[in-house]
Parts: C-alpha cells; structure tokens; sequence
C-alpha cells in the first residue's frame, strides 16, 4: 500500500532503468528549479524500497530540481515493488503529457493575478520573464471567440498578434463577424484578420520633438511589449499628430545653410529645379536640405547643389544690345525659331552598357567578395524586390508589396544595417513568395524544405477532418 513520507532528497537513488535518456534543455530544468523555489512540488516523486534505501520510479527531474533548489526534505511516494508496474508508470509519466497552449497559459494567468498574484509573483513561479508575462496578459485580452478558435490550434504568427492584440475589444468583434470560420472549420486566414486591424503607428524612436510638442498635438505614446529589451518600443497611431510635431520642430531647428524641401507623393524629397544631389562629403558651397520620411516619420537630409549662374556675355563690337526684337535673314523674329535640341548627358546605347558594366561588377563580387551575413540577407530582400522579378504564390501581396518591403530597407539610397528591420523584412518577403499549394503558385520542394527548417510542420491544424479523409483511398488510410 502506498506511503507518504517525507525524506532528504539527496538520499534517494535514482533510476537507472529512467526512459527519459535524452536530456531536456537546461532552460525548462531551470524553470522547474524557479518553480518548485516558489511553490513546491505539487505531485511527490514514486519511490520504491531498494538495497535498504529507496529508489526513485517516477520524478527523477523533480528529486534533482529539489536538490539544487535546496530544500532539506521532500515529499515522496513510497509504493510496493512490482517491476512491470513501475516500468510503465515511469514511461507514462514522462509519455502522457501535454503542454498547456498559449491561450490556457493566458487566461491561466489572468485567473492568477483574480486571486492576487502580482507580475513577478508569477513570473517566478512560472521561471518565465516578466517581460513575457506582461505579453501574454496583454494577449489574453483578445476576443473571446478567437481565443477559442486559437485553442484549437490555429495560432497566428507573432505579428499578426501584435496588430489584433492592439485592436479595440469592439473592433475585434466587428472584424470577426466577416472572418470566423464555418461550421465546422476551424482554419482562419489570420493575415485578414490582422490587415482588418491594422492601424498605422508612429514609432517614437523617429520623433525629434519633446514631450511639449507631443502633448501640444495630442499624442499619446503606447509600449510595444513585443519589442526587444533594451529598446524605445513606443508608438502612437496619432499620424497626423506625429507629423506636425516633427515638422515644427523640424522648422524651429533647421542647422545654419539648412533649407526645408518638400516631399513628392511617393516620399522621396523634391529638389529645386535643376538641382543636382550631391553623395559623399558635401562641398563648401553646396547645400544641406532636410525633410520628413513620409513612410518611417524620420527626419532625413540631403546635400545637393545648384548651377552655377552664367555671367551675361558683352556684345561683339562694344556696341550696345538692343531692346528691340532682332530679325533674322527672312525677316522673322527669335521666337519663330525652331529650339535647338540639346544633346541628352548620356544616349539610350550609352546607359545599356553602363548597366550591362554595373551588372557584371555586381555578378563578380557576388562571386568572391566577402559579404556579411546581414548584407547578404539585406540584399536576397531587395533582389525579391526587383522590377524584373514575377513571383505567383498563395499570398495576396503583390510586386508592388514586395518592393515596398525592400524600401523598408533603403535609406537615401543606403542598405539599413539593423538586424531588426532586416529580420522584419526577411520574414515578410519569405511569406510573400514561398507557396505550398497544388496550383501554378507552389514553389515546388523548396517551400516544404524552408518549412521543416523552422518547423512549420507543428502548427499544422489537425487533419483527421471528414472533408480530407473522404480525398484519401483505402490503403492512404491504413
């Protein structure tokens, strides 16, 4: 019959019969280590009577957690000998086992912090970081029916999270309305949904302006908790007011020689007339214009000069020009003559084989020159996002979507080195041309090697439907 009693964990044997051989990771050790210093084991460790001692059945990681967590006795479970039996309830204690989802962990904690547990309360007795903690809080807060849709397995990636998450409780229910699944379905074209929900937001790392100007314009800066630690991960879905506030402060603080351009309707800054932009270290008479990115809100500056002004040239003779209207041969006047065309800088053959020059350079240094795995990243991005680049798959973006993703990248002409923006960047091209689908979109067995790499496979939706299991034959089923 069985025993409860309480002993030093350091004298329990462990099992060498253990059916857990491989290791777990010493990440999920030391959480069961934060775990059991907050809280304690909550199911003792079986044991059995062995050589005058006692040895351990089921709970080997608990008896080791507990002995690097120091605690100086420990409840356990002493039963009666019977080798069959404790075979299979070693390998059914470590067999049987289901992780809760992310919805159960995030209702789970709202239900905590009901009865009183604060933040760091749970984060240590859950060993999860309070960063984390406050995510999921933040997640629990979605629809309720989406909750119950995402329980099922039908989870959407951390960006489209992002953007439902920081959705109204009213706009998330308004959205639903038009995608919840039928009856029945349970698959959710969760990029819909979060593009229903998607707000434009202004980071404050770009604004220039302080906290005088953002309470003049009304903005209100809101914590992105999905942000990387060390980080201003602000944002305000104020546009307009981000943009006023930038451009007065951008007005009140223009640098001596400065000059204000304005912007076309693609972003891009608009020169005066006839100027030419100037790259590298500006010269002493060239000058310095500053405008507002309209894509990123940033403050960007370009150097630029103008044409020098031609000096009027003296009559031929010394004699003075005259006002009147000079006549030519036939007796017509300046204004009847035909213009004369200007040779352009460079004719169409001469600007084929710049390029044809530019692309055999660009073709050899891929070749051999060294390239940083950030660049190299940067660049797979920008060629994806390319003029001569068709790509049919299963996304609803776009080549003009795809060379706006490379443009997150430029700026004034210069590929970014944020790893970040070029994560981002990654993740979104690779969404928008990889296909598995059975149409003239798949991208053929590469799409099924890239999804193993980062294990897609687990966040398949379980398949046993009556719709799939009726396309299958006799022998596919057995």
């Amino acid at each position: 019959m069985a025993e409860l009693r309480s002993v030093d964990p350091r004298t329990l044997q462990l099992n060498p019969n253990n059916p857990r051989r491989t290791p777990v990771s010493p990440a999920m050790d030391e959480q069961l280590v934060a775990s059991i210093k907050a809280v304690g084991i909550f199911q003792p460790p079986s044991v059995i009577p062995k050589d005058d001692g006692l040895m351990i059945v089921v709970g080997n990681r608990r008896v080791k957690a507990a002995i690097k967590a120091g605690l100086p006795t420990i409840d356990v479970m002493v039963c009666d000998a019977d080798e069959a039996a404790d075979a299979m309830r070693s390998v059914a204690e470590n067999l049987i086992r289901a992780s809760m989802s992310s919805v159960d962990i995030w209702r789970a904690i709202e239900r905590l912090e009901a009865q009183g547990w604060n933040e760091q309360a749970i984060s240590d007795a859950l060993a999860l970081p309070v960063r984390t903690v406050r995510r999921l809080k933040l997640l629990a807060h979605l629809h309720p029916a989406m909750l119950d849709v995402m329980a099922l397995g039908s989870m959407p990636n951390e960006e489209q999270l992002r953007t439902i998450a920081a959705a109204t409780a009213e706009e998330q229910a308004q959205v639903w309305k038009k995608h919840k699944p039928k009856k029945g379905q349970t698959d959710i074209a969760w990029h819909e949904v979060a593009r229903a929900l998607a707000k434009r937001r202004m980071p404050a790392s770009a604004a220039k302006f302080g906290d005088d100007l953002a309470r003049a314009y009304g903005i209100v800066w809101e914590d992105d908790l999905f942000a990387p630690p060390g980080e201003d991960s602000r944002t305000t879905t104020n546009v307009e007011g981000f943009f006023g506030a930038q451009q007065e402060w951008l007005q009140n603080n223009l640098p001596e020689r400065g000059r204000l351009l304005p912007v076309d309707e693609y972003g891009r800054c608009d020169l005066p007339k006839k100027a030419e932009r100037v790259y590298g270290k500006p010269g002493k008479t060239d000058l310095v214009g500053h405008y507002i990115d309209t894509r990123t809100g940033e403050v960007q500056s370009v150097a630029y000069r103008l044409p020098e002004t031609k000096k009027a040239g003296k009559p031929a003779g010394g004699t003075k020009a005259t006002t009147g209207t000079t006549t030519g041969a036939a007796g017509g006047s300046d204004d009847d003559m035909p213009a004369a065309r200007t040779r352009p800088d460079v004719t169409q053959k001469g600007i084929a084989m710049i390029g044809d020059l530019r692309t055999d350079a660009l073709h050899q240094a891929l070749a051999d020159a060294p390239i940083a795995d950030d660049t190299l990243l940067g660049m797979l991005v920008l060629a994806l996002g390319g003029d001569n680049v068709t790509v049919d798959s299963g996304s609803d973006l776009n080549g003009n979507d795809r060379q706006a993703i490379s443009r997150t990248l430029t700026e004034a002409g210069v590929l970014t080195a944020d790893p970040d923006r070029l994560r981002r960047a990654a993740r979104m091209m690779l969404a928008a041309v990889l296909s598995c689908r059975e149409n003239r979109s798949q991208t053929g067995p590469f799409a099924r090697i890239a999804g193993e790499a980062i294990g897609a496979s687990l966040r398949l939706p379980n398949m046993a439907t009556e719709e799939l299991l009726s396309c299958l034959s006799r022998g596919a089923l057995e």
